[in-house]
């Protein structure tokens, strides 16, 4: 359906990463030019070789050439301990997909554009995914043909930037062009095959396949099932303009329609009631069983960008603009013919409910920098919206009854954010020094809002029509569904119930920081920098947050490096006031089950308070080594993380021993309509340690051209030392879990312990090709019990491409992502009751299968 509508590793890799990324290639065999980096360091024409913590710098060539234009997926490649899981069948996620740094929650890592603060997607992920409770930066918004470069700071940067830096820091640093410029055209489409397993091969469904690419392998009982989907057109490009004789504006589009891929499996469900006689349906035997779409969402999206500057004889304005819509297509789990919470008179046959969210995301940025004496002044202000409004289609209210529509509109929410920045740097000469001593300061002030807003009335409301006794849903009634003559079912549209007037908030906060950022040579061997940073914030109060860091250089070919921070982050706007409802049945009547924010009677019974900060403390220790044209990093980091905030388990009133005690825990309290909820919660303490290591050097030869090679390696690891509880639950006999072993889990091996990667880029002439291999480790998907949990073995994609420059002006490149069509390993059928997920949302790259793409672009 189509809409236009300690052990730290991140830090090495980081510096040694970006020198081979970084630098342009040279046909003539020239030197490359080493790369100045503004992150992690205030002090103008600072090298990402000579930084105290360790930087990666991945430029725009280097993500253009992959098949695919979105940037997380291009990250996850290039840099180790950067994964992008791509989940699906899980709402909302599908279209807003959460990316993690060294394994820690995507809300950790602290992302800016030209060194200014970027504000977070309105959505909160709060399915079972990686990235669980968390709301971050969408950078899939940020076009690929805008980008310079991107800085990654791998090592935590709270009393440099505030707040959310404690896994790193990820600068994109846009485009600044007063000339030239480029347009691509792409195209992709996957050409792929997988295996799953299936149900006994004598079943009398399996006999009556229809579905012509499927084959089925008796032995072992598996599907083997070929797929050509997801094809995508992508149009984008960028010009550069004079602005006066100093100034340039810089303008990028981008257009993107992509079709949805699906790796389900087949439903090994009955579809439809037995006939009166108890024999199947005829239709069991011609039903098309692959009704799932498990995989990439159909999208169709545009983006602008435009950044600008103009320098003057006193300074120099600048500023930066940009819009995004995109509209994209997922769905829900099929609901068959005899579903209870199916209407026959509507969908005969069953249905696959979508749900179709509108995304706009709009950013603007305004400053002005100058010399004022002897500092350089920056003044700056930014704004930035999100706003995420859903829309459901091919669905039912089931209360409705046949009178239901079947498309609504759900509501969503939305998130604004302004911020002002005042900062200045000083260089002074001190006695006993060996360099100036660079002094920054700066003030920053910030105002966040966050709003839910409700959907049409029928997409959240209970029209009251019942199931009747007998049907699907309603066969063991009890005796209050007797004397009503039927079974009450569900509120509002299926699969995505709209949020109601009672879920609406449009609520906002300030945050006012400051901080000192201090660097020099001690000595000419011996660099040191400190800094330190307070912020107030209106809702949940104080921090000050510091950082010592130095490097140290025994030789030219040989230095050491380390640092030691306490960080923070803010509870955000959408963690203390997201709220959702839904409706469950307990013996057949009907309890709203919500997610409370903390303010909520209902919450603050069960124990909620108000939110704190997330603190932790960094280490990190590494050592740099240069021979020649070989460069080696070895970085090794801890992170403690105390209070993290996370989203409980669902707290149900059922008929389990927890369930009853917690029903009786209502009735007592007054809340007899609340069948149970969730809600955040400080309490989640964790260990995180890793090392980097990065080796890197560069070949240039008389005949086969120039070559540069980067090998990656990452180890990294979570321990869970801490869960939440509170003594209110506590009291309760049996007492609920309010963080239980799939959360646990998920942070200690949800994220692979191991990831090792190869580039090679090798130019010659008008010819050019680049080689990626990387090797992720193994995964667990946690289930509820140690017999349901699934470890997913080490896989190894390979990538290349190939390009050819037809004229001074144009070039074409071919090339295929996961060339040797890699999957994940398929849950078995026990894992996989419904059919439809046949893989592990936990996968670290996705379940695609082998992509193949061209683009041809013109540069003038």
């Amino acid at each position: 359906m189509r809409h236009f509508r300690f052990t730290p590793l991140a830090l090495a890799m980081s510096s040694l990463l970006a020198p081979s990324l970084l630098l342009a290639d040279n046909d003539d065999g020239a030197d490359k030019v080493e790369t100045i980096v503004v992150t992690g360091t205030r002090v103008a024409g600072r090298t990402i070789s000579d930084t105290a913590v360790p930087v990666d710098l991945v430029r725009s060539d280097v993500l253009e050439r992959s098949g695919t234009t979105e940037l997380n997926q291009a990250l996850s490649v290039a840099l180790p301990s950067f994964n992008f899981p791509r989940p699906g069948l899980a709402d909302g996620t599908d279209t807003i997909r959460p990316a993690t740094l060294r394994g820690l929650s995507p809300d950790q890592s602290l992302v800016l554009v030209n060194s200014k603060r970027r504000h977070a997607a309105a959505l909160v992920n709060v399915n079972a995914t990686v990235g669980r409770g968390a709301s971050a930066v969408d950078l899939n918004t940020i076009p690929m043909g805008a980008i310079s470069a991107i800085e990654v700071l791998r090592d935590g940067a709270s009393a440099q930037y505030g707040s959310d830096a404690i896994a790193g820091v990820m600068n994109v640093r846009l485009r600044e062009a007063s000339d030239g410029g480029s347009v691509t055209l792409g195209y992709s489409f996957r050409d792929t095959s997988y295996k799953i397993p299936t149900t006994d091969p004598t079943n009398p469904f399996l006999a009556n396949q229809t579905e012509p690419d499927a084959t089925w392998g008796i032995p072992g009982n598996t599907i083997k099932r070929s797929r050509t989907d997801g094809k995508t057109y992508t149009l984008s490009g960028w010009k550069g303009f004079e602005l006066g004789d100093n100034g340039f504006l810089t303008l990028s589009a981008e257009y993107k329609d992509q079709d949805r891929t699906e790796r389900g499996g087949w439903d090994h469900r009955r579809q439809y009631p037995r006939l009166s006689d108890g024999s199947l349906d005829p239709r069991e035997l011609t039903f098309d069983r692959f009704n799932a779409w498990y995989g990439e969402p159909e999208l169709e999206q545009w983006t602008l960008f435009a950044n600008a500057g103009i320098t003057t004889d006193h300074g120099k304005w600048y500023g930066w603009a940009s819009y995004q819509n995109r509209q994209a297509t997922s769905a829900g789990f099929y609901r068959p013919a005899n579903d209870s919470r199916n209407v026959p008179e509507i969908y005969p046959d069953g249905f696959l409910p979508l749900i179709s969210p509108d995304v706009d995301d709009f950013s603007a940025a305004f400053g002005y920098e100058w010399d004022w004496g002897e500092w350089q002044l920056d003044s700056s202000l930014v704004y930035g919206y999100n706003k995420m409004a859903f829309t459901i289609e091919n669905t039912l209210n089931r209360s409705l009854g046949p009178a239901s529509k079947t498309v609504f509109d759900a509501g969503g929410y939305k998130y604004n954010q302004w911020v002002y920045n005042l900062s200045g740097v000083k260089a002074i000469d001190v006695d006993g020094l060996a360099s100036a001593l660079n002094i920054a300061l700066g003030v920053e002030a910030r105002r966040e809002g966050y709003s839910i807003f409700a959907g049409e009335p029928d997409s959240y409301r209970n029209g009251g029509v019942l199931i009747p006794i007998g049907q699907p849903g309603c066969t063991s009634p009890t005796e209050k569904q007797v004397e009503d003559n039927g079974c009450a079912t569900a509120s509002g549209s299926q699969v995505f119930a709209g949020f109601r007037p009672s879920n609406e908030v449009n609520e906002s906060r300030t945050a006012f920081g400051a901080y000192i950022d201090l660097e020099a040579n001690i000595t000419d061997e011996w660099l040191a920098s400190a800094a330190i940073r307070a912020e107030r914030y209106s809702d949940f109060g104080s921090n000050v947050s510091g950082k010592f860091a130095s490097r140290y250089d025994f030789t030219d070919t040989f230095a050491i490096r380390g640092s030691v921070q306490n960080g923070f982050r803010a509870p955000s706007l959408q963690q203390q006031n997201f709220t959702a409802t839904s409706t469950n049945f307990v013996n057949g009547i009907p309890f709203d089950i919500t997610t409370f924010p903390f303010n909520d009677p209902v919450a603050i019974a069960m124990g909620a308070k108000e939110l704190d900060a997330e603190k932790s403390i960094n280490f990190s220790l590494g050592a740099v080594m240069r021979f020649d044209s070989v460069t080696i990093t070895v970085d090794a980091y801890r992170i403690d993380i105390d209070d993290r905030i996370v989203l409980s388990e669902n707290l149900l009133a059922n008929t389990t021993a927890q369930g009853v005690a917690l029903r009786q825990f209502f009735d007592e309290l007054g809340f007899t309509d609340v069948g149970g909820g969730r809600f955040f919660i400080n309490g989640v303490d964790t260990e995180t340690q890793g090392v980097d290591v990065v080796v890197n050097w560069s070949t240039i030869t008389d005949t086969m051209g120039n070559f540069d090679f980067t090998l990656v390696g990452n180890y990294n690891k979570t321990k869970v030392t801490r869960v939440p509880e509170t003594a209110e639950l506590a009291a309760l006999d049996p007492a609920p879990t309010l963080f239980g072993r799939v959360n646990v889990l998920t942070f200690e091996k949800g994220n692979p312990k191991d990831k090792l990667g190869a580039i090679v880029n090798w130019t010659q002439d008008r010819f050019g090709a680049t080689f990626k291999a990387t090797r992720y480790g193994e995964v667990l998907a946690p289930g509820t019990s140690a017999a349901n949990d699934f470890t997913l073995s080490s896989k190894v994609l390979v990538d290349v491409e190939g390009r050819y420059q037809m004229t001074d002006s144009m070039r074409i490149a071919f090339g295929a992502d996961n060339l040797f069509d890699t999957y994940p390993d398929a849950f078995p059928i026990n894992l996989n009751t419904t059919g439809a997920t046949s893989f592990s949302n936990y996968s670290p790259f996705g379940r695609s299968g082998r992509m193949l793409y061209a683009r041809i672009s013109y540069d003038f």
